[in-house]
């Protein structure tokens, strides 16, 4: 059989495979996803996905008009979709955003921490105290008790996914991003740390890693020819990723393909170096 046959035998089997999904209502069907920042860039895509694999999902931004932007967006592709301002550094909006997906579809199983904030670009010895407690703030303890604040409500169902979002700096550190680049490996520590006492009540915590994505937070690199080639050199793919690269992972996490998973982190980098 020729690679071109083959190659198109291959494709003919996936649509199948997605169109008995879809036919079935997605593997996700009857699941509630809590999504943060998620109105453009990676937390879109995620929310998109899900909500294509079947579940019904809550959106968030910290600004009303991106949340009705997407809303717009998302509901104009028909996926069953609610959402509501969130600054997830204050708890009291934390804790509306998921008592929200509670009253609105009656429970939660999934939770992706998407949220970070990074004040600070350049060598870290210059980093002010302000901006180190506010890219930890957000990135890690916002991330930690969002988490919380779900858990309860996922034990309700029985089972439950929590994913966070963290970054290949979490791994090889950006020189200009330094602490931004160790919250994401405190991200990668509390995968870790959580999943044995969330297991035990049938809820699974894991992460994805993204490499260099295309979006409005690494403009710098990709909207600049030099150092967009200084990267594309570090990548075996030779491409930037696209959000869509990150969401069929989570995705995956969150389904029952992935049921004895937990307290790990997916690296989706092109193949860029992730280890510590």
């Amino acid at each position: 059989m020729s690679f071109t046959k083959s190659r198109f035998l291959a494709v003919g089997q996936q649509c199948v495979k997605m169109a008995s999904r879809a036919a079935s209502g997605g593997k996700l069907a009857g699941k509630v996803a809590v999504v943060t920042a998620s109105t453009d860039g990676i937390g879109l895509a995620i929310a998109r996905r899900l909500g294509q694999d079947g579940a019904k999902v809550v959106i968030s931004s910290r600004k009303e008009k991106n949340v009705q932007r997407a809303l717009q967006e998302l509901q104009g592709e028909n996926l069953d979709v609610t959402g509501m301002v969130c600054h997830v550094g204050k708890a009291e909006d934390r804790k509306n955003l998921i008592q929200h997906a509670v009253d609105k579809y009656g429970g939660l199983d999934i939770l992706v921490s998407n949220a970070a904030a990074n004040p600070a670009f350049g060598p870290m010895l210059d980093t002010t105290e302000s901006a180190w407690d506010k890219i930890f703030d957000t990135n890690v303890k916002a991330a930690f008790f969002l988490a919380k604040d779900a858990v309860p409500h996922m034990e309700k169902r029985g089972a439950g996914s929590v994913v966070f979002v963290s970054s290949i700096g979490g791994y090889v550190p950006f020189e200009l991003l330094g602490p931004y680049s160790v919250s994401k490996t405190a991200l990668l520590g509390l995968v870790k740390a959580m999943a044995p006492q969330c297991g035990r009540l049938n809820i699974r915590v894991n992460g994805i890693a993204p490499g260099i994505i295309k979006t409005r937070f690494s403009e710098a690199i990709w909207k600049n020819e030099g150092p967009l080639k200084e990267q594309l050199a570090q990548i075996p793919l030779s491409r930037l990723g696209e959000p869509e690269d990150c969401a069929g992972p989570v995705s995956f996490l969150c389904s029952d393909d992935a049921a004895y998973i937990t307290g790990e982190t997916i690296v989706m980098s092109g193949g860029m170096l992730s280890r510590l």
